[in-house]
């Protein structure tokens, strides 16, 4: 779609990931370049985000310019910005494109919140199998350096940044912001407690603002058209646009960038309707990590972080995984018990352990070996995991196991009376 697109505005064009497509064809870099001649409040630009309601676009959806108020500006001492581009939830590859096709408008964003943050280094964090994209941006960076519009005193603004692109190895655990930090710095890549949150004291002990790609490619354009015109897009409380990753029993799976609050039913449209003319059965919106939604459900809801909310699940990262009549969802959630099982770094008891009790029973019950109290026990294994470790994972292993035994409990009663 071309209406309203924030973060694909140069995929209509011949080599989109280029310098000179970014800046001659959507007009990039042009705020950035704004900002360095004429030095604007940082308290006015924190405003405007804070303004245009931009949610983080990662999976927790918490306001951005809200965030960066947080950050101790005026502290002495180093202070970083961070892009979250691990992307490792089961459905998730928005961003993967942004930085193959549009890595620039990344760039810039994070150059942005170098400024207002008073930050003069940067590192964008890819996932270990996002080779082409890390290259892709490993090359924009060099762009967009020998241009200068990188590096120290930038454009004789007296401004510094620095940007680093980093590569993980492949770990979903750190995807999760401190754990990402933990991985920076050359560690395993383990959750950490908070209080203190990374605002005050991440990458290497100092303030760091941790962001997604996408919500970093959301503010050039935000601050080009002005806050109102974003959240005019969208709606209150979720302003803008915002890619959605679309997979499963569908004819045209990919990213499609709509308005926030389209309704289901019609992004479905966009990804060309149900494969093979089957009826839908369910839906994951938001990667594997949220409750599954029936299909009833869904096709009265709209893509926005309330109404997937009232509807009993979660936005996440916008990976909607479409599933159709013929899908076996014991089967389904089996993968994603297996899934959680293998991912799960071991530092929490509730979540190390937990982990592998889900994804052993529900391959028992998928085997014709379950009991009625397997089921009792897949609920009252993920009930006491949820809220009980460091980070989220744990949450992420059992919202899946207890919504599909609830929305799906006779497939499961199936197979134990089989």
């Amino acid at each position: 779609m071309k209406l309203n697109q924030v973060c694909f505005r140069s995929l209509e064009f011949d080599d989109p990931a280029s310098l000179k497509t970014y800046e001659e064809k959507v007009g990039g870099y042009k705020v950035w370049r704004k900002i360095l001649k004429e030095k604007p409040s940082p308290e006015d630009l924190i405003e405007e985000l804070k303004k245009s309601v931009l949610r983080g676009r990662g999976g927790a959806g918490f306001p951005t310019g809200l965030k960066w108020s947080f950050m101790p500006r005026h502290l002495d001492g180093p202070k970083y910005v961070v892009c979250n581009s691990d992307e490792s939830e089961p459905g998730t590859f928005k961003d993967r494109d942004i930085m193959r096709y549009n890595p620039h408008q990344m760039i810039e964003g994070m150059a942005i919140a170098s400024y207002i943050l008073g930050a003069t280094t940067g590192y964008n964090y890819t996932r270990g199998e996002y080779w082409e994209p890390f290259q892709a941006c490993e090359k924009a960076v060099a762009e967009a350096r020998a241009a200068g519009l990188l590096g120290s005193n930038i454009l004789g603004s007296g401004v510094d940044f620095e940007l680093h692109n980093m590569i993980g190895a492949g770990a979903y655990i750190c995807g999760e912001e401190t754990a990402l930090l933990e991985s920076l710095e050359g560690k395993k890549g383990f959750p950490r407690f908070k209080p203190p949150f990374p605002a005050n004291f991440g990458l290497y002990g100092r303030p760091t603002i941790i962001n997604n790609t996408e919500s970093f490619a959301s503010v050039p354009v935000i601050l080009e058209k002005g806050a109102d015109w974003f959240l005019n897009v969208g709606t209150e409380r979720s302003g803008g646009t915002k890619i959605f990753s679309v997979s499963g029993h569908v004819n045209k799976p990919g990213n499609y960038e709509v308005p926030m609050g389209t309704p289901f039913k019609d992004l479905l449209e966009l990804a060309g309707g149900m494969l093979d003319g089957r009826k839908l059965k369910a839906v994951i919106p938001g990667g594997s990590s949220v409750p599954v939604v029936p299909a009833d459900i869904m096709m009265e809801t709209n893509m926005d972080y309330e109404s997937i909310g009232k509807a009993g699940s979660m936005l996440g990262a916008g990976s909607v995984i479409v599933m159709d009549e013929t899908t076996d969802m014991v089967k389904i959630l089996a993968r994603i018990s297996e899934f959680y099982d293998e991912e799960s770094c071991g530092q929490c008891t509730p979540c190390r352990e937990g982990t592998g009790w889900l994804s052993r029973t529900v391959h028992k019950v998928l085997h014709g070996q379950g009991t009625p109290a397997d089921l009792d026990l897949l609920q009252d294994v993920s009930n006491n995991m949820m809220g009980r470790t460091i980070c989220a994972l744990a949450d992420a292993a059992a919202m899946p196991v207890l919504s599909f035994i609830k929305h799906f409990r006779s497939e499961f009663d199936a197979l134990v009376k089989k």
